[in-house]
């Protein structure tokens, strides 16, 4: 029988007694108002009440509230704080359009979409949101705008490699983040080799890093996550946005379907790398180094609880000469529905393509070879906000994602077009599953909570031959998998939670704490990430990876919230780390399995951030003191070896000034320890060969890297329909010739000896933009 008198105190402790009260809601969207567009994470709030709320990912509120007038505010950094009085006698409807502050109109630098003591009493912590105007001022190589540019200048974040857009977090490795464009997965968020990201900045409304404290709703990555989201298109009137550089260009066209009820935007953007080039040496004739990329999106709003939503990215890599290279890119689309059971529950369907491939190809009079690989995914997900009380923000939903693994296909023809031989791997199948449901609670004035659990399975899927290797790497045992047959299941279970407490209004403690799993593995045995990178699922023998990150941190806020300051320590231990053993074949090897070793893995560290954000200097300082180990049985004897993004020191400062309303400048200085790597301690010689000796892994240190950069905008016209600047920049200013490798080779000089050869890929590089808007 069950006995109700004990639970009932406890629920009137967990959802306290204003669910009982006599409580209306009072529930809308917040929008721009001249662009319409929704503000995702504004604050509303009952400032007599000292209750609050904040706007989901699609600019949604709802707020239950003691029936009576009540003074209710809206605000947002950048726009200028709205107050309505409400006489509350029922459930209430109030969509409400923010104006841009005049200061921000004038192209005043804004650090962060938050409020103002955001980062003090909110639970999140390990978090970093970006606004496009930073992207913008923050001088960067070639001068085109990047966001992922600008998170390497954050505590914890690090490049991969000079110039390059992939980045490291915490100590994890690169594959370890998991990206979303609109919520659908990115594979390779990398252009040009590496030197341009995937997300072109006029498309971009919200960029938004968790490196730690993930929400219960994010998972399939183990050391961060990065939710990109498109701007929805201006409802309001047409404009046109864009910008020429040196390398590449850019065009956005945006505006309404419907008036006030639906928009769309298209960005697109391609480089001419290879022109520029032609253009000072004969050399890359009839190459081609290029990349482009478009951006796509459409809404509209089906009555007042109803929305849809269709986005898309396509973009794709070029890179031959004379019939031979290789080529990559991605596509997703998106389709969204949002829709409103009642003012409490709001509800978010998606489903989402995504696909990610590669392309290598040799020609010759003779013969072509041609290889191809790549990953494809389909996903069907719905995710639920409840807003039950003041004190208690329910989320919870599930989704369900199938993977479709392409390690390979190789062919070779000969002069006359007859293949000759040809060899293709077998594809994997699988699926990932996923339930979460999270609370955030606020318990006390000062102390609030966040917490939730995420349950997570995932099932190879046949037809597939499920291979046993000796100790000697040879095949023992065969098992073959039927199509459509489930095979070799895991199960995660992921709890989290986020805390904060409030030590009075400036200052508050968080602690942290989340597991997360990993069921997908890149496997790289490259310095820095190529696009012949491939992404495999676990099995029976590879294991999915998991991660534990505990974090604790304080935050303060000075001079009337103007300053922030903030420290935070944490730890994370890693489980099934994969790697390749000592002398692996890699190319095409239907085994690679078996030349597979696994391990553990610890990061550790401390991350200090000091930031302006408000006046005509704005700007930071950031400084991380960091550890990143690993331990493989068949590496290094089976001792700890630092990960090769193990970095001591990460230093980062930025500082960008209005001198006038129509001039801003700006600078960045970066310092970072050398990667670890693997240098040779000696050398011996065998049949007229020379071949060098190695010992432990990673045990030496390639030079410290250190640059400043600089940069100015010039804004030349700044009317009612149209505005354009001229950005000037200038990377690596000093002339600093930071390694990129360290290759080791005999003396032309002296015979017999060995010298090291440092290749600097960058030294002074100079880029102007011309950026216009019609509007």
């Amino acid at each position: 029988m069950f006995h109700y008198k004990p639970v009932f105190p406890l629920l009137l402790v967990l959802f306290s007694s204003n669910l009982f009260a006599q409580n209306f809601s009072i529930s809308g969207y917040v929008r721009a108002a001249e662009s319409g567009e929704e503000l995702l994470y504004a604050n509303v709030g009952v400032p007599a009440l000292n209750v609050g709320v904040a706007t989901n990912e699609y600019g949604y509120y709802s707020l239950s509230l003691p029936a009576g007038e009540h003074v209710i505010s809206f605000s947002y950094i950048g726009y200028d704080t709205k107050y309505d009085t409400i006489n509350l006698s029922e459930n209430t409807r109030l969509d409400v359009e923010l104006r841009t502050e005049k200061a921000a109109l004038a192209t005043e630098v804004v650090i962060t979409d938050e409020r103002t003591d955001e980062n003090v009493k909110s639970t999140e912590m390990s978090v970093v949101t970006l606004d496009m105007k930073e992207a913008k001022l923050v001088p960067v190589i070639f001068g085109e705008q990047d966001i992922i540019k600008t998170l390497q200048l954050m505590p914890g974040v690090s490049p991969s490699s000079e110039g390059g857009s992939g980045f490291f977090v915490r100590g994890g490795d690169a594959d370890q983040n998991l990206i979303l464009l609109d919520e659908a997965p990115v594979y390779n968020a990398s252009h040009l080799l590496g030197f341009f990201s995937v997300f072109n900045s006029d498309a971009l409304k919200d960029v938004k890093l968790y490196k730690g404290g993930i929400p219960a709703q994010y998972g399939g990555r183990i050391s961060s996550v990065l939710d990109v989201r498109m701007k929805n298109g201006n409802n309001k009137k047409f404009g046109v946005t864009g910008g020429i550089g040196l390398i590449s260009s850019r065009l956005t066209v945006e505006g309404p379907i419907v008036k006030d009820k639906g928009s769309f935007i298209i960005s697109g953007r391609r480089t001419y790398a290879d022109l520029m080039l032609q253009l000072f040496t004969n050399q890359f004739d009839g190459g081609q180094l290029y990349f482009y990329d478009l951006n796509a999106k459409a809404n509209y709003n089906l009555g007042l609880k109803d929305r849809l939503y269709a986005s898309g990215y396509f973009g794709r890599d070029v890179f031959g000469f004379d019939g031979s290279g290789l080529d990559w890119g991605n596509a997703t689309g998106t389709l969204r529905w949002n829709h409103l059971f009642n003012d409490k529950l709001f509800a978010n369907t998606t489903f989402f393509y995504s696909d990610y491939n590669y392309g290598f190809k040799v020609r010759n009079a003779n013969v072509s070879i041609d290889l191809g690989a790549g990953i494809q995914n389909f996903n069907l997900q719905q995710d639920y906000s409840w807003y039950l009380t003041p004190k208690n923000n329910i989320q919870f939903g599930w989704r369900s994602l199938y993977h479709n693994f392409k390690p390979g296909s190789f062919s070779v023809k000969n002069e006359d077009g007859v293949e000759v031989a040809a060899l293709n791997l077998d594809q994997q199948y699988a699926l990932e599953n996923a339930v979460y449901i999270s609370n955030e609670q606020k318990i006390h004035e000062r102390f609030t909570m966040n917490y939730g659990i995420r349950f997570g399975s995932f099932n190879n899927i046949g037809p597939y031959d499920e291979k046993e290797y000796n100790e000697e790497n040879e095949v023992v045992n065969t098992i073959v998998r039927k199509k459509g047959e489930f095979y070799s299941p895991y199960f995660g279970v992921e709890p989290r939670v986020n805390a904060v407490f409030l030590l009075d209004k400036e200052s508050s403690l968080k602690a942290s704490y989340n597991r997360t799993y990993q069921y997908l593995h890149l496997l790289s045995n490259a310095t820095s990430g190529t696009p012949t990178d491939l992404w495999v699922p676990s099995t029976p023998l590879v294991k999915p990876e998991f991660g534990d990150q505990v974090a604790l941190g304080y935050f303060r806020n000075f001079l009337d919230n103007q300053l922030e300051f903030s420290v935070e320590g944490y730890y994370k231990q890693l489980a099934n780390q994969v790697d390749y053993e000592n002398g692996a074949q890699t190319f095409l090897n239907a085994d690679i399995e078996s030349e597979l070793v696994f391990g553990k893995g610890r990061a550790y560290g401390g991350e200090f951030f000091l930031r302006k954000r408000k006046g005509k200097l704005t700007g930071w300082v950031s400084y991380t003191l960091s550890a990143s180990k690993r331990k493989f049985e068949a590496i290094n004897n089976g001792e700890w070896f630092s990960a090769r993004q193990d970095r001591t020191h990460d230093i980062s400062v930025v500082l960008i000034y209005q001198i006038h309303k129509k001039i801003t400048v700006s600078a960045n200085w970066v310092y970072y320890t050398g990667d670890a790597v693997t240098f040779p301690t000696g050398k011996y010689e065998m049949d007229g060969n020379t071949l060098y000796l190695y010992s432990s892994r990673n045990g030496d240190r390639m030079p410290d890297y250190h640059r400043m950069d600089i940069g100015a905008t010039f804004i030349v016209a700044d009317k009612k329909h149209w505005y354009s600047d001229i950005n000037l920049s200038i990377y690596n200013l000093y002339n600093r010739k930071n390694a990129y490798t360290i290759t080791f080779r005999e003396s032309e000089t002296n015979p017999g000896q060995t010298e090291a050869v440092r290749l600097a890929l960058f030294g002074i590089v100079p880029s102007i933009t011309w950026n216009f808007q019609i509007r």
